[in-house]
């Protein structure tokens, strides 16, 4: 008993195995999916650069800030009314600060 294989058997061998080990597509996506994402991608990269130069710019101008030497001016020095008597009259007399004002000896 002699078997005899052709080339159509063959071809028909491989035509089936391939029908079973091709996998079928779970998810068809349409392009508007791609496009959408796509979208959001470029939206999202866009704020990051818009944020992140923002950031940048305001430690720059905190750094200036650091960087410039601090002035403080606490207007005229003023002595405290009870320790030192603030009132003098034209002819230099001290007075306290009461009411009425006493004149300081």
């Amino acid at each position: 008993m002699k078997l005899s294989i052709t080339n159509k058997d063959i071809y028909e061998e491989i035509q089936e195995m391939s029908k079973k080990s091709e996998k079928q597509r779970h998810q068809v996506k349409s392009q508007w999916y791609y496009i959408f994402w796509g979208t959001c991608t470029v939206a999202v990269c866009a704020g990051q650069l818009f944020v992140g130069n923002g950031f940048r710019r305001m430690a720059e101008s905190f750094d200036k800030v650091l960087d410039s030497p601090i002035h403080l001016d606490f207007g005229i020095p003023r002595r405290h009314p009870m320790l030192v008597p603030e009132w003098e009259d034209d002819d230099g007399n001290l007075w306290q600060p009461t009411d009425p004002p006493k004149k300081v000896y």
